[in-house]
């Protein structure tokens, strides 16, 4: 534990330098290229009122989404949080704090989203540098990291004074996924997992029927590619039968879905000391994802598997449940949606769950560190049921079993997804082995690489990882 510490602290250090480098590498390539703008900028810079510059300062993105959120303007007394609910399930967080801050609590709570692919770097950064948020929000995968480098606390006591009691609230799975040392490091808000979205205008064009229930009756791969043929035969130029993009995390979910459908070992073992992947397994579970780009089901060039489906161009779409409140909100989409098809020998699907926590901060009182354990509970507790409306499946057990729940369309099918549903191993390494094991897949989609090859690094990367 101390050799992991003392490396994230050289880690820190290092990005602390990097990010030190890159600001003052930009500032001098602007000099270098164009003085004469520099010059204009100067005059201009002296009018702007501070509202604009913090504004320019925290780099505010179309979507609402800040790439320095150490720069936005704190108003005196608030709770920051840090979110990365930039899927599509942002809008729903906003709504459960309005909800919390119009109930007058002692300290009132200020989201700042952040670029999803930044979150952790920034997170991690901030903390080290003594400026990071008060409440954030972490994946179950990443935080056996988080807590093993000191970047999170431990509420207990907090919520001891607060009344609450865990197991009156969560399942024992969920507990454990929050406990670290008998301690508990954050309150569970959902389970997220990989389902399948189907465009029934599409499927209707191409002939494919629903069963009386309203989804798709699939129960091979066989089944699977023969809808897709038909869908592929109808559509335009410019749309696609299925929506993926070409690598990243969304080819990686369905390579780990048809893994453990093609009964994949764990990857690792229990004590996550050493790797268990059944190699042959996992380069027949690639190949069957790569025949989905090599036999034209996928349309190349694809960066956003959501927004082109929610656009209307794809008859189905492998995606997460937090994208079915916006497409919900999609006019002219005729959408369905059902849980991951079973394609293989067993029903799985690659899942992630969220946890809300607190980081650590040497200035934050006990006081407000109270205040913003209180308001994580109240989220996932009080604002359970419209979390559930963005398409994630709540932890707590009294939302997941309230009458409010059970009538949202699809949600009460999104619950059996926790039967089927594969979490990633609890490794404090596991961010860098995922991060590893989509390169190697990567490289196999865009041909680098052999199949056996990419495998062979895959399976590098998990043990090159275990500490």
């Amino acid at each position: 534990m101390k050799k992991k510490s003392m490396f994230f602290l050289v880690i820190v250090f290092v990005m602390l330098f990097i990010v030190g480098c890159g600001s003052q590498s930009n500032d001098t390539n602007a000099s270098g290229n164009d003085s004469s703008v520099d010059s204009g900028t100067s005059e201009s810079d002296t009018s702007k009122t501070q509202d604009e510059t913090s504004e320019n300062d925290a780099d505010v993105n179309e979507d609402g989404t800040v790439n320095n959120p150490e720069n936005v303007e704190i108003k005196e007394g608030n709770l920051v949080f840090w979110s990365l609910f930039s899927g599509g399930d942002g809008g729903f967080m906003d709504e459960i704090i309005t909800d919390y801050n119009a109930t007058q609590p002692t300290m009132q709570v200020q989201p700042i989203m952040l670029v999803w692919a930044d979150y952790y770097t920034k997170l991690q950064t901030a903390v080290a540098a003594g400026k990071g948020p008060d409440i954030g929000v972490a994946h179950a995968s990443k935080l056996p990291e988080l807590v093993e480098q000191g970047a999170v606390v431990p509420i207990d006591s907090y919520l001891e004074d607060i009344g609450i009691s865990m197991s009156d609230l969560y399942t024992q799975g969920s507990i454990n996924s929050v406990t670290f040392s008998e301690q508990t490091y954050g309150v569970p808000l959902d389970t997220h997992a990989e389902i399948m979205y189907y465009n029934r205008d599409i499927l209707a064009e191409a002939g494919v029927e629903l069963n009386a229930e309203g989804k798709l009756d699939i129960q091979s791969a066989d089944a699977f590619l023969a809808i897709l043929d038909k869908i592929k035969a109808v559509i335009p130029e410019g749309s696609s039968a299925l929506a993926l993009t070409n690598s990243g995390d969304d080819p990686y979910r369905v390579w780990w879905a048809t893994y453990f459908q093609m009964n994949g070992t764990a990857i690792l073992s229990a004590d996550a000391t050493e790797v268990t992947l059944d190699k042959n397994v996992a380069m027949e579970a690639a190949e069957f994802v790569k025949r989905l780009y090599e036999e034209g089901y996928v349309l190349e060039g694809i960066d956003d598997h959501q927004a082109f489906f929610q656009s209307g161009k794809a008859g189905i779409l492998f995606g997460g449940t937090w994208a079915t409140g916006a497409f919900e909100k999609t006019d002219g989409l005729n959408f369905g949606a059902q849980n991951f098809p079973k394609l293989f020998d067993q029903d799985a699907c690659w899942a992630d769950a969220h946890i809300m926590m607190i980081p650590y901060s040497k200035e934050r009182t006990d006081e407000e560190t109270l205040e913003a354990v209180r308001f994580i509970v109240a989220a996932a507790s009080d604002g359970g049921v419209t979390w559930a409306k963005s398409g994630q499946i709540p932890s707590n057990i009294n939302v997941v079993n309230s009458q409010e729940y059970a009538e949202l369309d699809y949600r009460s099918d999104y619950k059996n997804a926790l039967n089927t549903a594969v979490l990633p191993p609890q490794s404090s390494s596991f961010y860098a082995m995922k991060a590893g094991m989509i390169d190697s897949l990567n490289a196999y989609w865009t041909g680098q690489s052999d199949v056996e090859t990419a495998i062979n690094d895959l399976y590098s990367e998990l043990a090159s990882n275990i500490f």
